[in-house]
């Protein structure tokens, strides 16, 4: 920066910007920019908003497909589920602002993404969530999930939009650097899909909802850098929520949308006013002119810097038909909400703001919003020596096992002990503690509830329908397991996405299309570039494979923590997927549990005497048992995963199927106990094994392609003729229900008893391990 630059390089640097940047910000405007510009680039330009780092990665997902109507680019993406009925869907991050104030910070990252739903004319029918924390063992790590999920609860509870699903998981990568993704869903009320870009020079811009404050401020800048000591006084950057206004809110927009007056909408979220100026103007390849005098204010002596920064919530900012804005007002004010016109579509395709008589900014619309910086890092050419070293890992590290359990350091631990200890660790562990503070009935469409099944299944009613006459169903799930991504980021992003539709499956969903959120570490770093490229290569691979483009999604980079010293603790990768599917008969669906005495026990993806698709390297059981997190993840057969999925889909719908559950954390022995647990029977399995298998292996090995189920007694014989024809020797009858509150029993073949737990017992412990764990003082 050159001795003319108005502002030195520390006040460049804390919008975010980096000396070249400034210098190509000079270029662009012919200038040196103001404070207000300056700030306007700061948040334009953060990976938070323009994806510096991540776009050329995400152009090779897929994005196009028979049922996709909106992909990436819009608010949300918009798919078509058949007789007329539309479904929005997107997931996006608040992980920052809930690192700092977890109960705001989450509270408004569900407000962000309802509004994202219904800016384009969908009204919200369900929430879903994907959250990370660290040990539940550390205070600081309770407290964020205490307000983490007081937030969502508050936000998603008071505005009448039930929580249906989610996942969370445990690990100390997380400490200090919680995720909370959050996922919604909506059905199209609109008969046009409202999109972003403004048109019609001369139409009126109008700001609608909430008043502008200080709230926020810089709040996209927070969520692209790094998190400090001093973070922790950055509150100002996580803001406020009003889930009461922002009802009125979704019902005021739908009612303006309808009227057909209202051109182009923008939700004003990340970088507020700034944002939804640029990309109405940038995506209509016009202009927008707007008076800061005219906004609504919550507070005094504000300075343009503020309102174009400020990301208070509920606001929204609209291009309506000229000689309709009347029209629009009034509908706004009868919700008892903020409607002014405060700028207009102009032909010079700027962002320029006005601010008492004068220009506060004046900046070309693609500057801020496409045309950004963008860099193409270089990928490592080999994997770092910490993916190395753990690939070099064989379960021949283990100390050796019989058939009772084995030796873990001083310690003999049965199998039995095994089983228990793994359902009482909080990732595997209910969640009925989180859910419970959920209201995920509202509505009265939740068909499947949490806790019940793989994934969640809604009912798509339209307003004015009756339930008894809606039989179109749709089932949501966010899915990742992040120390697979770690471990290999390509075979675990592509894990993710075959979960997520597996998950599906296991409830009788066809798996149609996919919104991701990406979270990781820094990109400037090596290791954090290789994660983050291979991960995407691995989501549009699997993606591809199992034909469920990408609509859109969000990505949150940078999450590391420093400590005092100064030194960046990462996160595990995290590419969460967000998958939804379609069920076309809502009465041919199954949960995870089952649910008649005597059912036939199968499993999917595995022959009798082969158990060996299964690996102990990245486990659930080797982290927790072994306090040891190595080897390679599971590598996915895609032919045998679609074929798995395709016959447990097909038996659901034919009645075949009653429950079906995948084998994810905690492998075969963790998925029998779960269904199992459900409902109360027990089950008497016996698995054909091997001398030369382990038995940790064979028991709590994890895979893809595996998912368990049961069958009524009198459909085994058309159950099997189907499996013989499309699984081959891919599949195995293992046992049967037992009895309510008897026994999971596992035997080999010869008889050799490897478990044999009561109901009561694992229920007990699986049902309280998050609850002990919050009640340490």
């Amino acid at each position: 920066m050159t001795e003319t630059t108005p502002f030195s390089p520390e006040e460049v640097a804390a919008e975010g910007i980096k000396p070249e940047e400034y210098q190509e910000i000079v270029k662009r405007l012919g200038r040196h920019p103001n404070k207000a510009e300056l700030g306007m680039f700061g948040v334009m330009w953060s990976e938070h908003c323009c994806y510096k780092n991540s776009r050329p990665l995400l152009s090779q997902f897929p994005t196009t497909g028979k049922r996709i109507l909106v992909g990436p680019g819009e608010n949300a993406g918009v798919i078509d589920l058949g007789n007329g009925l539309r479904l929005a869907f997107k997931i996006e991050s608040h992980n920052h602002p809930s690192a700092v104030e977890p109960f705001q910070g989450a509270a408004t990252g569900v407000g962000g993404i309802l509004r994202d739903i219904f800016t384009m004319g969908a009204r919200p029918i369900a929430i879903l969530n994907s959250l990370r924390f660290g040990n539940l063992e550390d205070g600081r790590t309770r407290r964020i999930f205490h307000g983490v999920v007081e937030g969502i609860s508050h936000y998603g509870n008071a505005i009448g939009v039930p929580t249906v699903g989610g996942e969370i998981y445990f690990d100390p990568a997380y400490t200090g650097n919680p995720l909370v993704n959050a996922m919604a869903l909506g059905l199209m009320e609109t008969d046009e899909i409202v999109k972003a870009g403004a048109s019609g020079i001369g139409n009126p811009v109008i700001y609608v909802g909430s008043t502008t404050g200080r709230d926020g401020m810089g709040g996209a800048s927070f969520a692209s850098a790094e998190l400090t000591d001093e973070s922790m006084d950055d509150r100002p950057a996580v803001q406020v929520g009003d889930p009461f206004l922002e009802k009125s809110l979704v019902e005021a927009c739908l009612e303006a949308f309808k009227t057909g007056a209202v051109v182009a909408a923008q939700d004003m979220g990340a970088a507020g006013l700034t944002c939804s100026t640029a990309e109405m103007a940038e995506k209509g390849n016009v202009g927008i002119e707007l008076d800061l005098d005219k906004i609504p204010v919550r507070e005094t002596g504000m300075i343009p810097y503020e309102y174009l920064l400020s990301e208070s919530q509920e606001r929204m900012l609209f291009v309506g038909e000229k000689g309709r804005e009347q029209e629009l007002i009034d509908i706004f004010h009868r919700w008892g909400l903020h409607a002014v016109v405060a700028g207009e579509v102009i032909e010079e395709p700027v962002v320029r703001i006005l601010f008492k008589g004068e220009i506060a900014a004046n900046i070309p619309a693609r500057a801020l919003s496409e045309d950004t910086p963008i860099y193409k890092r270089e990928l490592l050419k080999e994997a770092p020596e910490y993916a190395q070293k753990a690939w070099q890992w064989t379960a021949d590290s283990l100390p050796a096992c019989d058939y009772e359990g084995l030796f873990v350091g001083e310690n003999y631990l049965t199998w039995n002990d095994i089983l228990l200890k793994l359902l009482d660790t909080p990732t595997i562990a209910s969640k009925h503690w989180v859910y419970r503070q959920y209201d995920h009935q509202v509505q009265n469409n939740t068909i499947l509830f949490p806790g019940g099944a793989d994934a969640a299944v809604i009912r798509i009613r339209p307003i004015d329908a009756k339930p008894e006459e809606c039989n179109t169903g749709v089932a949501a799930t966010t899915d990742c397991n992040p120390r697979y991504v770690y471990l290999n980021p390509y075979e675990g992003a592509k894990y993710a996405v075959v979960e997520a539709a597996r998950n599906l499956s296991c409830v009788g969903a066809e798996p149609i299309a996919v919104t991701d959120n990406l979270n990781f570490g820094s990109p400037e770093k090596p290791i954090g570039y290789w994660q983050l490229a291979n991960a995407c290569r691995g989501v549009a691979d699997a993606c591809r494979e199992m034909n469920t483009p990408v609509t859109g999604g969000n990505v949150s980079l940078y999450n590391e923590t420093l400590d005092s010293d100064g030194n960046p603790q990462p996160i595990y990768p995290t590419p969460v997927i967000g998958m939804v599917g379609l069920i076309s008969d809502i009465t041919k669906i199954c949960g995870q549990s089952w649910v008649n005495e005597d059912d036939v026990i199968y499993l999917l993806g595995d022959g009798d005497g082969m158990y060996r698709v299964s690996t102990l390297g990245a486990s659930e059981y080797l982290a927790v048992i072994h306090n040891t997190v190595a080897g390679q993840p599971p590598v996915i057969d895609f032919e045998l995963e679609k074929a798995v999925q395709a016959a447990c889909r097909y038996g659901i719908r034919q009645g075949w199927v009653q429950s079906a559950h995948d084998c994810g954390e905690g492998g075969l022995a963790v998925a029998l106990a779960e269904s199992c647990i459900g409902n109360g029977f027990g089950a008497e399995v016996s698995l054909k094994v091997t001398t030369q298998q382990r038995l940790d292996e064979v028991l709590f090995g994890e895979s893809g392609s595996r998912i368990v189920v049961s069958v009524s007694p009198e459909k085994v014989s058309e159950w099997e003729d189907y499996l013989t024809e499309v699984l081959q020797d891919s599949w195995s009858k293992i046992g049967k229900v037992m009895p309510s509150e008897s026994s999971l029993k596992i035997d080999t073949q010869n008889n050799l008893t490897l478990i044999n737990v009561k109901i009561v017992d694992m229920k007990n412990i699986w049902y309280r391990a998050i609850q002990n764990r919050l009640e340490v003082s």
